[in-house]
């Protein structure tokens, strides 16, 4: 048996070697010979395999295999006809390819042999006349096809030797160049490709080796085209990539050689990766996708208990190896722990097998599922312990990775444990919590001198902060919270109470009708087979009970406006729901919630009044009691997040059952119709940005019993509203913020990662984490009168002067008008059209606006009489927001109007003085005047500021004037309080009172550049009046339109009298934060149309002319911003041109990168529509360079304010103060004003002391310049230089004194 087991296996090798021969017969390859003996030997084993089977009872194989082959001639006929088409293509590239082409690979073509019988493959021989061959199968072949001449070939034949003539007649002019060159480049060979000149190849992959007349050709006609080519210059390209080697000089090549010796001598920084910039995010890649959205799909089904679904899957996957290829380790893990709980070891082993058979290592994570198993196994011996911790310490993995490094659920820890101190009795896990790690230059003193320090406590006892961490968490659970709204204080007439009960009697019928069509689309989901590998999202229809997604689509109807919503934001609201409800429910199901209550008893005692103080921060504090909790479930990192994809897919399918089940009866409102069943949501198109967007739309029917019906509840996510306790703390980049509802450090982009991958990796996060705890743990209360004005004025018609929208009744009627009706002139046609679209903006942004102010005034009311905290995260470039997206102090003038802080503290000495200057900068009517100058204005017109308090609806309504008319009010309202109490030193004020920097950005530019006289613009300079940056550029432009007007220009005579500070304000606040001359130019042409008597019609001549002269006044005026604006926009240029995105880190040690990448579309097919989804983050794609270059000067210098934010609010809160901020706006009470204004000041020249510039070019060299290619003749070579240059030319500074910022009164005020 075993010699026919050796000719079984001689005859596969020969069938393989024949597939070879047979799809390669036409090449010209050195190893035909090889292979046509190789042949004829197997040819020969073969016949006598034959005949040794023809013996045995196997012989009906020979019959079949015979019977599947072709006759020769059949054979020969279709070479033939393969052997044409295959000339025909040469012929075909040969005219395709120009006389310049310098570098040419012939691409191999292969020919798949379609089987003749559908089983097996056509030989072009049968084993009977195999012996018979005597010379190779191409070579009869083309003899063959030799003696079958046609017109096509003939005239191929023709060109083709036209060719060769032209060909020979090139060669021989690039070796006459070439000895011209030779005289005066005697390396001529290593030229270097001028610009402008493209080197096309065409050639395959597998392709290794050029032939000898293609590298003769790339390396000659280089040379000539060099010669040939003409020079091509750029204007204004002083920082672009040198075209040629001449034009590095001398000076730049030693310059050179110190940066590349420097480089390599000094250690890259940790944060710095030399990786190629499309390894640092894999996942996002398509087998990324993939992978995470198995990962997720296996996780919901081990939820949802059905684990025999995911263990079936995940067979299937790794069974075919094309698709085990895209699982990893971590998506065995999910079937590893599951069999863990159940302690079953065999099925470990098996999953361990099947990890080998994968090609993948176990993890941190497969071990610690294998001891968990062998924790809960009775009989396990220790021996297979023992070979388990073995295991491990061959890997380079410990024991005490497995304890820092993993996520219990329940006991699993406990298990581990238990498994380990079999073998090692006495074995303690370390802790994790550790303090003694690398800090920033910037805040090394704050961390390690704290004896001075006085951290504020809060005014709640340990008891109190206890009970309200018991509500907060009912109302996490609940996931939602349905509050009265301020409408309800509205009289009911009749046709409310009507509609409210036609509203209530059909939610009811369509709860009936959603839960029927969900039940029995989820059993039809749960039977589909999965053959084709496809994850459908059964096992997210069976995360929460039935009931509760019915509830989830019934309140997404409510929120559905008028004028309809893009499927993809409704969507996508939908399937966050549903993810944040799935979390909530496995923080319950893993026993979290109790650990989490035990810590949080215990870190109320940093917090209350009635505890000792101590010099430890909240993260601190946080981080010491959780390692006093060990057992038990992991808090940080439990939970998974869901692929963007897959959170759309589910809600656009749950949108899909919403469309298909929720009906009305059209007769509803108005009995004269037709009684029968419609739809209340219709799915449409509409166009925006000329792409064309799916849309979901109420019926009008639908819309108008919402609109009449003025319901008096609103319900929202539990997010949506203000923490009745104070937020966990920060402690890493998963953990922090809400207690059970997820929540992101970073806001980023929906399905990017590579913004939580830097954090992941990051070092130390410890002084950003801090200063966003400070911020979250300000308590705040509401302003009771101040919002009890507002309801009055918003239920009674609202206010457009007082930025209090009005309700839909007082929208503008839309026309009706048939553009059927031939009574109608074109131009009338087109005006009414024009009318009715108008109507339509203007009633779709007044319900939105109307609605805005309903929730934020609605939750205020809710919380009227309750002490609340804003838990905050950051941005990418670490600009801080409060996490409710509603109701915050980051809000219009009417919200931050209705906020006070929960703490008061007395005014002292200076407080009232303090109250009246933050009075007058509300109304904006003093900006040019003295910090006295304004304090005696307030003086002066005390009596409008107590009749503003006294009758604010009433009386002279002097606040209505104001720049922010409401904050106004209620500051009117707080001094009156104060002068008006015993001693106003001692009064109590809750107030918070505002330092704005002048022009902020501006002000990091000129502190950078050390410019002076941009540093006096904007007030870093002491100066006895403020200085206004932007009443000089608009002085400045000014000027100019005087010189022209004189010149005869016409536009700048018209301009006359017009330019002004407005005007010019906003052009000027955000050109330092990227805005180009387009935007400038739309900003501009706004304020012109609100200056009533400018002539409308030269409006878009007068906007071209002012951005002009705007961007002109500041070049001048900011000379080193210009210059340091360049250098960043130059720098992101070069380093996207080379396929990185721009990525650097702050002096806080935050990691920044941009994520602009070129966007690609991403087909998402569902039911409903098939959506296209625009994705410009995806780090397989080569970076966006106009976005990236114009995005890195704004975007660095948001970075620097946010850190100058985080510093102060570390001091402050070091101070004892309470401090909040809005960006550049920081926020104290009264009393302590003066010391924030030191703190700042300090912080900032503390800041700008370091060498920003500098670091940022060390780090920009060590990310982009570490591995750069050495070989001169690659195209990449001189680019790279040309940016190692760049990046190493940092810009020169000025002559300014920093330290006298901390004397300037304005800088700040």
């Amino acid at each position: 048996m075993w010699l026919l087991y050796v000719n079984m296996s001689l005859l596969r090798m020969c069938a393989f070697v024949k597939c070879l021969n047979r799809r390669s017969f036409l090449e010209k390859c050195t190893s035909r010979a090889t292979l046509t003996e190789c042949c004829q030997l197997c040819l020969s084993t073969r016949n006598c395999a034959v005949r040794r089977l023809a013996d045995t009872h196997l012989h009906h194989q020979r019959r079949n295999v015979s019977f599947s082959v072709r006759k020769t001639e059949d054979a020969k006929k279709r070479v033939v006809e393969q052997c044409q088409l295959l000339d025909v293509l040469e012929a075909r590239i040969q005219q395709l390819q120009p006389d310049g082409l310098l570098d040419v690979q012939k691409a191999r073509v292969e020919f798949l042999h379609a089987p003749s019988s559908g089983r097996h493959i056509s030989s072009a021989r049968t084993h009977m006349n195999a012996p018979q061959v005597s010379k190779s199968p191409q070579k009869a072949v083309r003899e063959s096809f030799k003696s079958q001449p046609t017109r096509w070939m003939e005239k191929l034949t023709r060109e083709k030797k036209s060719k060769m003539k032209r060909r020979q007649h090139l060669r021989e002019k690039l070796k006459k160049n070439k000895g011209k060159m030779a005289g005066k480049h005697p390396g001529g060979e290593g030229t270097t490709n001028l610009p402008a000149t493209s080197y096309k190849t065409i050639s395959n992959k597998k392709t290794a080796h050029l032939d000898e007349n293609s590298h003769f050709m790339n390396s000659n006609a280089q040379t000539a085209v060099s010669q040939t080519a003409p020079k091509s210059k750029q204007k204004g390209s002083k920082n672009k990539p040198p075209t040629t080697k001449e034009e590095i000089t001398d000076e730049e090549l030693a310059r050179l050689e110190e940066l590349e010796r420097r480089l390599s001598q000094q250690a890259s920084p940790g944060y710095c990766s030399s990786q190629p910039e499309h390894s640092l995010q894999a996942r996002e890649g398509a087998v990324g996708n993939i992978r995470s959205s198995i990962f997720s799909w296996l996780e919901a089904c081990v939820f949802a208990g059905e684990i025999e679904r995911a263990h079936n899957f995940l067979l299937s996957q790794h069974r075919v190896r094309s698709r085990r290829a895209v699982l990893d380790t971590d998506v065995y893990n999910i079937l590893l722990r599951v069999s863990a709980k159940k302690g079953t070891l065999n099925q470990i082993g098996r999953l361990f097998i099947l990890l080998e058979e994968a090609g993948l290592r176990p993890n941190i994570g497969s071990y610690c599922a294998a001891l968990e198993c062998m924790g809960r196994s009775a009989y396990c011996a220790p021996r297979v312990i023992s070979w388990c911790l073995n295991q491990m310490e061959q890997d380079g993995l410990s024991v005490d990775d497995v304890f820092r490094q993993c996520v219990f659920q329940r006991d699993e820890r406990d298990m581990v444990l238990k498994a380990v101190r079999v073998i090692r009795p006495d074995y303690q896990p370390t802790s994790n919590f550790t303090t003694s790690q690398s800090l920033p230059v910037l805040v090394q003193d704050f961390y390690t001198k704290r004896d001075n320090h006085q951290y504020p406590k809060l005014d709640f006892t340990r008891d109190e902060l206890q009970e309200r961490f018991k509500f907060q968490l009912s109302i996490e659970k609940a996931c939602t919270v349905t509050i009265d709204s301020v409408e309800a204080a509205k009289p009911v007439t009749e046709n409310m109470a009507k509609m409210r009960a036609l509203l209530l009697e059909q939610r009811a019928q369509w709860r009936k009708a959603l839960l029927q069509a969900f039940r029995e689309c989820k059993m039809i989901l749960g039977k589909t087979s999965s053959k084709d590998f496809k994850l459908n999202l059964y096992p997210y229809l069976c995360l929460l009970e039935d009931k509760v997604y019915v509830d989830i689509m019934i309140q997404s109807v409510s929120s559905i406006p008028p004028s309809g919503e893009s499927l993809i934001t409704l969507a996508k609201d939908i399937g966050m729901r549903i993810y944040t409800m799935y979390s909530v429910y496995q923080k319950y199901r893993y026993q979290m919630v109790d650990k989490l209550s035990s810590i949080y008893n215990a870190y109320t005692d940093l917090l209350s009044k009635d505890t000792e103080a101590c010099n430890v921060l909240p993260r601190e504090e946080w981080c010491k009691v959780e390692t006093e909790h060990p057992s038990g479930p992991t808090l940080q990192g439990c939970e998974s997040s869901w692929p963007y994809v897959v959170t759309l897919e589910l809600g656009t399918y749950l949108v899909d059952l919403m469309v298909k089940n929720l009906k009305i009866n059209s007769d509803i409102l108005n009995s004269a119709y037709e009684r029968k069943f419609i739809p209340i949501l219709y799915h449409m198109y509409t166009f925006r940005s000329n792409r064309q967007v799916g849309f979901i739309k109420p019926h009008p029917i639908l819309t108008q019993m919402q609109q009449e019906a003025v319901e008096t509840k609103l319900t929202f996510d539990s997010s949506v509203m203000p923490m009745r306790c104070p937020p966990v703390p920060w402690t890493s980049a998963r953990f922090g913020g809400y207690l059970l509802t997820p929540a992101k450090l970073m806001r980023t982009l929906d399905g990017a990662t590579q913004h939580d991958e830097l954090l992941e990796r990051c070092q130390n996060l410890h002084p950003v984490l801090d200063s966003l705890n400070q911020l979250g743990n300000c308590a705040w209360r509401i302003n009771k009168p101040l919002l009890d004005i507002i309801i009055s004025i918003f239920n009674d018609r609202g206010s457009e002067k007082l930025d209090i929208p009005p309700p839909l009744s007082e929208a503008p009627k839309i026309p009706l008008f048939n553009s059927q009706d031939s009574s109608y002139t074109a131009s009338e046609k087109a005006h009414l059209k024009r009318e009715v679209f108008n109507a339509r903006k203007k009633c779709s942004e007044m319900h939105s606006l109307r609605m805005d102010a309903l929730y934020k005034l609605s939750i205020a009311n809710h919380i009227r009489d309750e002490v609340f905290w804003f838990p905050h995260n950051m941005d990418f470039r670490g600009r801080t927001y409060p996490c409710p997206p509603y109701f915050n102090h980051l809000g219009s003038d009417v919200t931050r109007s209705i906020l006070l802080f929960a703490e008061g503290k007395p005014l002292g000495p200076k407080g009232l003085d303090w109250l009246k200057i933050h009075l007058v900068n509300l109304t904006g009517l003093k900006k040019r005047s003295s910090v006295q100058g304004r304090l005696e204005y307030a003086n002066s017109i005390m009596e409008d500021i107590l009749d503003s308090a006294d009758r604010p609806l009433n009386g002279k309504k002097w606040w209505m004037n104001a720049d922010e008319p409401w904050q106004a009010l209620a500051c009117c309202m707080e001094i009156a309080n104060a002068v008006r109490s015993p001693d106003p030193t001692q009064f109590i004020s809750h107030f918070p009172v505002h330092q704005d920097g002048s022009c902020n950005g501006l002000q990091h530019y000129a502190a950078l550049g050390r410019d002076v006289i941009g540093a006096t613009s904007v007030n870093l300079m002491p100066c006895d009046v403020p200085q206004d940056v932007y009443s000089g550029v608009a002085q400045q432009v000014e000027e100019f339109r005087v010189r022209d007007a004189q010149n005869g220009l016409k536009i700048a005579q018209i301009l006359e009298g017009f330019i002004n500070r407005k005007v010019v304000k906003q052009t000027v606040m955000t050109v330092v934060y990227g805005v180009t001359r387009y935007g400038g130019r739309l900003q501009i042409e706004k304020r012109l149309k609100e200056i009533d008597e400018f002539p409308k019609e030269y409006v878009w001549e007068a906007s071209h002319y002012l951005v002009r002269q705007v961007f002109s006044g500041l070049k001048e005026m900011f000379t080193g911003t210009r210059e340091i604006q360049d250098w960043l926009t130059d720098s992101a240029r070069l380093i996207s041109k080379a396929g990185h995105t721009v990525q650097w880190v702050t002096p806080l040690g935050l990691p920044i990168i941009q994520p602009y990448h070129r966007t690609r579309s991403k087909m998402l097919k569902s039911i409903l529509q098939h959506i296209n989804l625009q994705i410009s983050h995806d780090t397989q794609q080569m970076p966006d360079t106009v976005k990236q270059k114009n995005a890195f000067p704004p975007n660095f210098i948001h970075s620097l304010d946010s850190t100058h934010m985080m510093l102060t609010a570390l001091h402050c809160h070091s101070f004892g103060l309470t401090f909040v901020s809005v960006h550049d706006c920081f926020w104290t009470h009264a009393l302590t004003v003066d010391t924030m204004n030191k703190v700042c000041r300090e912080q900032f020249v503390a800041l700008h002391s370091q060498p920003i510039l500098q670091e940022l070019s060390d780090f920009l060299l060590h990310k982009y310049c570490s591995r750069l290619t050495s070989d001169r003749k690659n195209k990449k070579y001189l680019e790279d230089r040309r940016l190692m240059l760049l990046l190493a030319k940092v810009p020169q500074t000025g002559d300014f004194d920093l330290s006298q910022v901390k004397e300037s009164t304005y800088f700040f005020s």
